[in-house]
């Protein structure tokens, strides 16, 4: 049925993780309304969703770059990305 994408476990999971990421949001934004809403070191007044979206944009170009420049193997970025999105939602 979806053999039109090549669907992988790895690729599976990385969706699972932002589907379950965006269901934690949702839980914390009913149970603690308002977002969270605070101004980090790069003077932005972010909401936990806005903390969330720089994570993932940050990682994809993380990601991204490690794949131009270094290639494979992926367990430096995954490091790299893990330590970015702490940071998202501890300093941003």
């Amino acid at each position: 049925m979806l053999s039109w994408m090549a669907w992988t476990w790895p690729t599976a999971l990385v969706f699972i993780g932002i589907f379950t990421g965006i269901a934690i949001l949702t839980i914390a934004e009913i149970k603690y309304p308002g977002g969270a809403e605070r101004q980090g070191v790069l003077g932005l007044t972010t909401t936990r969703g806005d903390r969330y979206f720089l994570s993932l944009l940050g990682t994809s170009f993380i990601f991204l770059i490690w794949l131009g420049l270094i290639g494979m193997p992926l367990w430096g970025p995954l490091a790299i990305s893990i330590a970015w999105g702490v940071f998202c939602f501890w300093k941003v």
